[in-house]
Formats: structure tokens, sequence, C-alpha cells
């Protein structure tokens, strides 16, 4: 069995995405990340192609799909415009799959259609301007009304499709993470809250400019100045955010790991023909060892990288947690794999590698983001050396 393409439904999958990569991301590549802009046309296509809301049911509106299938997705989106697939992830992976598990039937029937569809775009609240991975050192705070509705304050920080266009619409929906009250030991308690556009006290502040890479994702800050939003917009109880939010960062986790797969395969396949294309010395540069160190390693760090996500997706169960120990894993090194293997693409391809028209120097730029988003290296260095000295035995099994 193919681990990559476990199923004959997985495979054509694989090649229904694949076609479009080719035929219509690759052609814009280049020109979005040039002018760090959303191709959100571009992004509705794939909802009419039933790709936005893998994991959401079919009679939502969605695709009804597992984890390898969303790994197939992010792959291949990767492949070629891993920008455009950051923004296809943060709606589809942090937004959909959120409301998908743990929204309640009134929210799942009112929104789901719309963000299956791409009629709506969507995004996820939870970094801020000070804090990121300390997540419940968040400030952003809601206050109950006397009425039931909820008074939220703060802002958030770093927030892919923040925004979903040059004008600064802010995203349609957001599923955002606020304070709203201390445990017994003194941590903070947060809620999830559905924030719609148009809700007073809701707007975009700064698109954040000049990235080094995902440059065609937006990426910007929110503001939440007294915004009111209904209590029918609560996302399961107060107090309860920590439950859906550790279950769908392992979600998260393994589909930006898949996304570092893409990234390695096509800076592979380009080091390894531009090897055969290029001569020096009246022959082949492949030939010369240094060029076959970079070749070697990084075909080597491909298959251990795919290996290791398709079996993590094959494990993954999308309505709950525990998976943590691989999810952190597999993102850990499928991500400086494929910053490393980007690398040495550059400089397999020397002077071209350097600049644009060759892709790898946009994806090296890009690999870069995937050490830090969904999780940084540090944290998931703590989190596997915490689980480890939990449950030694994993190691024997």
């Amino acid at each position: 069995m193919d681990i990559a393409n476990p199923t004959d439904e997985h495979s054509m999958l694989r090649e229904m995405v694949r076609n479009f990569v080719k035929e219509k991301v690759e052609p814009q590549a280049l020109a979005h990340d040039r002018e760090e802009r959303f191709n959100i046309d571009l992004f509705r296509e794939l909802g009419e192609m039933g790709l936005i809301g893998l994991t959401a049911p079919v009679d939502s509106g969605g695709a009804g799909l597992d984890a390898t299938s969303v790994v197939i997705v992010n792959e291949e989106l990767s492949y070629s415009d891993p920008g455009f697939c950051l923004a296809f992830l943060a709606h589809d992976q942090l937004f959909v799959n959120n409301l998908a598990h743990s929204g309640t039937e009134e929210q799942k029937e009112r929104m789901l259609p719309k963000v299956c569809s791409g009629e709506w775009v969507g995004c996820l609240g939870m970094s801020e301007p000070d804090y990121g991975t300390d997540v419940l050192g968040m400030q952003t705070s809601a206050v109950q009304n006397e009425d039931g509705t909820w008074c939220i304050n703060g802002r958030k920080m770093w927030i892919t499709n923040g925004i979903v266009d040059e004008e600064g619409t802010p995203a349609d929906v957001v599923w955002l993470y606020a304070r709203t009250g201390t445990d017994e030991r003194g941590r903070a308690e947060l809620t999830t809250f559905l924030v719609e556009k148009g809700m007073g006290g809701y707007s975009s502040g700064q698109k954040i400019k000049d990235k080094l890479g995902m440059r065609s994702s937006t990426t910007a800050e929110l503001v939440f100045e007294d915004c009111i939003v209904p209590p029918e917009n609560v996302v399961g109880e107060p107090g309860e955010s920590m439950i859906h939010l550790m279950r769908n960062l392992e979600h998260e986790r393994v589909g930006l790991a898949a996304m570092s797969l893409g990234i390695a395969r096509r800076c592979l396949a380009e080091m390894n023909a531009y090897a055969s294309d290029r001569e020096a010395f009246g022959k082949q540069i492949r030939e010369f060892g240094q060029i076959q160190r970079h070749i070697g390693e990084s075909w080597a760090e491909y298959r251990a990288m795919r290996a290791y996500v398709y079996d993590t997706a094959r494990q993954i169960d999308l309505s709950e947690a525990g998976h943590r120990l691989d999810s952190d894993g597999v993102k850990l090194f499928a991500t400086t794999s494929a910053k490393n293997i980007a690398d040495r693409a550059i400089q397999v391809l020397g002077g071209y590698g350097y600049v644009g028209e060759y892709v790898v120097e946009r994806l090296w730029r890009d690999a870069k983001l995937l050490e830090i988003g969904g999780g940084t290296l540090e944290s998931h260095q703590k989190n596997i050396t915490k689980d480890l000295s939990r449950d030694p035995g994993v190691i024997e099994t």
C-alpha cells in the first residue's frame, strides 16, 4: 500500500488537485507573491470544486474527508504556492474544521454552507501583539452583559485571512478566543466566540506588509473595541476553549507539515532537473560529489518526511485530541527539513536559485514561516519532552 495514497479515492483526489495546481495555481503564484495579494477568486474556485470544508459534513456543503485527504491537498497546493495554501489552511483547517467539530447545530446550519462554498472567508484569532505561544497569557477579554450578550475588547495579531482584499475588508467571520475569567489555580479561562463582519466594534487594523514569505496570503491585525456578540455566537460553554483548541492544534500542525512536504518535493524536483541541464567543466553538474550530496541528502529527508507526515495523518482522529506527540514531532521534523532542502536547491541552482523566476528562492522564504506559525520549534521540543516524560514507554512500542 502507498502510505500517501491509501485508497483509490485518495489517488483521485491527488490527481484532481495536482491538475488544478498545474492549470490554475502555478501561473499566478509568482505575481501574487510579488504583489503581496491574496487570490480570492482562485480560493473560491476551490469552493466550487468542493475542496473548501474538506472535513465538514457533506450535508453541510463539505467534503466529509479524512486527515489524509487534508494532507494531500495541502501538499499539492504548496508544491506551487505555499502562501495561497496558507490562506486555504487558515480557512479550511482553522475555521471550518473547528466549526464542524465544535460548533452548535444552529451555528453549523447557519455558517457551514457559507464557509464551505467560499462565500465567506474565515480566520482564527488567537495570537496577540504580546502573546503567541503563551496562549493563556492573552489579554483580549470578554465580559457578559445583563442581557446575555458579550462585550469583547482587545487586539489579535498575525492573523492569516484577517483581511481579504486591498481595501482592508475584514474576514467575514472569526473563530475568536478571549479571556472570560480565572480558574481556581489562577489560570485564564478562555471562551470561543464567532465574530461576524458587521458586528459593531469589530474591524481590521494594519495589514502586515513586507513579509519574508507567504506573501500571497494576507496577514493582518484585528481590532475589537466594545464588540458586542450575541450569546448564540458562543461556542460551547464559557471557559471550555482549551478542549477544542488543543484538538485543532494537532490537526493544524499536521497540515503545516504537509505544506512542508509540498515545498520539499518541488525543491527536490527543481534541483534534480537543473543538475542534469547545467554543465560545468564539460559535464553535467550532477556528476560532482558536492551536488550529489545536496540531492542525496534531500531525497532521504524528503522520503522520511513523507512517511512521517502520512503515518501521523493516518492516526489522527479529527473529533478528539490525543496525538500531540506526533503532531508536534512531525511538524518539528518536516518544517526544518523543508527549509534545508530549499536551501540546498538554491545552492545547486547557484545564481539562478537566487531569483524569483526559478521558484526555489520563494519556497525557501515561505518555508521559514512554518518553523514559527502554528507552534514554534521550541514549543514542539518542550511538548515532546514533556509527553515522553509522562509516557516513556511509547519509545519502545
